[in-house]
């Protein structure tokens, strides 16, 4: 609907000759079509909109100073924070230019959003902290944009309690619901943490595909983490097909983290470990060290179940190296816990003898098992074991038998997914 009224608009101010309501009519079409996963050819008409800024050809300061915001409501939407740092200081520099301070404390807060994934929170800080003032002054009923996002930013600093205030004090904004279920999440209540973010989705029709995206992660997070699985792959179904729509590398990101969430719940951590080593590795090109830090404390987490214990350790290390450098506390803590609890070098060992002892093998069964991988007859092993045929026989009826397989190849085939020829 958005997109049609705006087209409606532009074409009553092309016939009108006014350049400025027309560029205000694109800028509003350009979010419309973002919002809708039409990223390309909405962005099309915010640089359009943008050149038109620059160029001089509007007017209107009014005019000029929404059709900015739009453009960055429309970054911010899709991730595409090396665009939206390029509007910004052109938009910041214009109201400055103008005497337009409130205007700006609107956008600011979408340009404070951009700090904190680029890891500047104190510029973050700074900027909401003006925007809110310039908001309370003279638009009070848009203060919550800074609200949520300095509620964002004191979670992410593990300052929950003053997150968890602020978040209320937002009331019904959209953020907050997935800010209150960021927070339930570090809390460890997934019950809840699945509420909010089905309360937030009920509120965003599915065709605003961008919007959908941040819940949707949060919500295969939620399903994975409490064992529902299908409502995990429902979920994180939806998020890629948005994420291929949009093409935006830090929405990959997002979804590789999301698809190794996935992974690890399906008892796949080897296949978890290629999607979070993606995640990392975007969220790197993203220049996102936040995310890059948490990524890595879930490749960490796939490593150590993997038994590569040192390469865990390193990731982890990685992970706090970052976040100290943010002064993430919370996230810090949950670093060092898990580097705490990597198991040694002998833990590995003996971990390693219970998987192979589940197996119900006794251990000269576990012989005959690896002397058959190598090719060995009966005859063969016997000869080598200093055994009878007839024991030889016997061991393997009972291998068939425990590994509930009809044949000796087939035993060795399971053995070796469930690594018992190890020696």
């Amino acid at each position: 609907r958005a997109h049609t009224l705006a087209a409606e608009g532009i074409r009553v101010a092309r016939a009108s000759h006014n350049i400025d309501l027309e560029m205000l009519g694109l800028s509003v079409q350009g979010l419309a079509l973002v919002a809708s996963g039409a990223v390309s050819e909405g962005m099309r008409r915010l640089d359009e909109v943008n050149a038109a800024v620059v160029a001089g050809e509007l007017k209107d300061l009014v005019a000029i100073g929404l059709s900015c915001c739009y453009m960055l409501a429309a970054c911010e939407r899709v991730r595409d924070y090396d665009r939206a740092v390029q509007w910004c200081a052109r938009l910041k520099v214009f109201c400055e230019k103008w005497g337009l301070r409130p205007l700006f404390a609107v956008c600011r807060t979408q340009y404070a959003s951009i700090c904190m994934w680029r890891g500047t929170w104190l510029e973050a800080e700074q900027e909401l902290m003006t925007a809110g003032d310039e908001l309370a002054a003279s638009r009070p009923a848009m203060t919550p944009d800074a609200i949520v996002r300095l509620a964002e930013l004191r979670r992410r600093q593990g300052r929950l309690t003053e997150a968890a205030s602020l978040f209320e004090q937002a009331g019904s904004h959209g953020l907050a619901f997935l800010g209150r279920a960021e927070l339930a999440f570090d809390r460890g209540d997934m019950r809840a943490a699945a509420e909010h973010i089905d309360r937030y989705l009920r509120r965003v029709p599915t065709q605003n595909r961008t919007d959908r995206a941040a819940g949707l992660e949060l919500l295969v997070r939620a399903h994975a983490a409490a064992g529902n699985l299908d409502g995990a792959r429902t979920a994180l179904a939806e998020l890629t097909g948005i994420a291929a729509m949009v093409t935006t590398v830090p929405l990959k990101a997002s979804t590789s983290l999301a698809s190794g969430w996935v992974a690890m719940a399906s008892d796949a951590a080897d296949e978890a470990r290629r999607h979070f080593e993606d995640a990392v590795d975007r969220f790197v090109q993203s220049n996102a060290p936040y995310e890059v830090a948490r990524a890595r404390i879930e490749l960490a987490r796939a490593l150590a179940t993997l038994d590569r214990v040192d390469e865990a350790a390193m990731e982890a290390r990685r992970a706090i190296e970052l976040l100290t450098e943010l002064r993430a506390e919370l996230e810090i803590s949950r670093a060092r816990l898990l580097l705490d609890s990597l198991p040694q070098a002998s833990d590995i060992a003996e971990r390693s003898a219970r998987r192979r002892n589940d197996s119900g093998l006794t251990a000269r069964e576990l012989e005959v098992l690896r002397l058959v991988a190598h090719g060995l007859t009966n005859p063969e092993i016997a000869e080598k074991l200093f055994v009878s045929d007839h024991t030889v026989h016997r061991h393997l009826a009972n291998i068939l038998n425990k590994l509930s397989v009809s044949s000796r190849a087939a035993a060795v085939a399971q053995a070796a997914r469930r690594g018992l020829l190890a020696e």
